[in-house]
């Protein structure tokens, strides 16, 4: 479930349209919403207190801009790193999921650039929604979940069942992309997929619309193919912490650098993507 959202608003980008969409969903119009504003240290008294006035505007007119209701929303104004300071409203409001613009930066530039939802990304446990600044926010009916048959996978799945709940027109897209296949396959044949079976059963259960697609080669690029040839509005994506606990605070190299799943994802899909987190230890 999603009670608590988190949206980091930097003043630029599409995450507020993100969240106009997601709330529309009937099982997240009743959740809490955050809206949070950092504003980094400045090297004069004077210059701290006009970015202080710009940041209490700008969140006067998120407010105003998302016409939410004001028993769900609250807003932060904070000082300091971005990076650090997000990571730790979302703990301090026990965040079911984070909202972030992103630039899509590729490999190193993350690091060199500065990236903030990267680093989130990196350091939080929770649950982030990207959003491209290059890319055109929709409203949510279908819902793309990549199934390998991994925990962090089944998280996505069921989070995608739960936004899809009472959604008249909403369908749940699975895809499964294996290496060995040759070609990509729909219906019947996908159906028999043995990784999206559970997937296909508990949207039955639920009785939620589905698609079935199947997909072969490099998991990244045939994600995202898949993604845009099916017009999907949002792509879900478990991205598990690989990391033992002792390196819970560091950035996870194999990430920044670009060479894994969630990072080629979050660079080159068209669509906004909500990456999923399942702690390992």
């Amino acid at each position: 479930m999603i009670e608590k959202i988190l949206l980091a608003d930097s003043g630029t980008g599409h995450s507020k349209e993100m969240l106009k969409a997601l709330i529309e969903l009937p099982s997240i119009q009743r959740a809490a919403v955050t809206i949070l504003h950092v504003v980094p240290s400045q090297i004069t008294t004077e210059a701290m207190t006009s970015k202080w006035e710009e940041g209490g505007r700008l969140l006067a007119t998120a407010i105003q801009s998302l016409n939410l209701d004001p028993n769900h929303v609250n807003t932060m104004l904070r000082q300091g790193d971005p990076k650090d300071t997000v990571c730790q409203v979302a703990e301090e409001i026990s965040a079911d999921l984070i909202i972030m613009g992103s630039r899509g930066l590729k490999r190193l530039e993350s690091i060199l650039e500065n990236s903030v939802s990267q680093y989130v990304f990196q350091l939080s446990s929770r649950p982030m929604l990207l959003v491209k600044d290059d890319i055109y926010v929709k409203k949510i009916n279908r819902i793309m979940v990549a199934m390998d048959g991994s925990e962090s996978a089944q998280q996505c799945l069921n989070l995608a069942l739960y936004l899809l709940r009472d959604q008249k027109g909403g369908q749940l897209v699975l895809v499964h992309v294996n290496k060995a296949r040759t070609g990509f396959e729909e219906a019947a044949n996908a159906e028999k997929d043995p990784v999206l079976a559970p997937a296909i059963a508990a949207a039955k259960k639920q009785g939620i619309s589905y698609k079935c697609v199947t997909g072969n080669g490099k998991a990244g690029p045939e994600i995202c193919r898949l993604a845009e040839e099916l017009n999907v509005d949002l792509l879900m994506l478990g991205s598990p912490d690989r990391r033992p606990s002792i390196a819970k605070g560091l950035p996870d190299l194999d990430r920044l650098l670009g060479t894994s799943l969630s990072d080629y994802v979050r660079v080159y899909a068209n669509c906004p993507v909500l990456l999923g987190r399942t702690a390992t230890t």
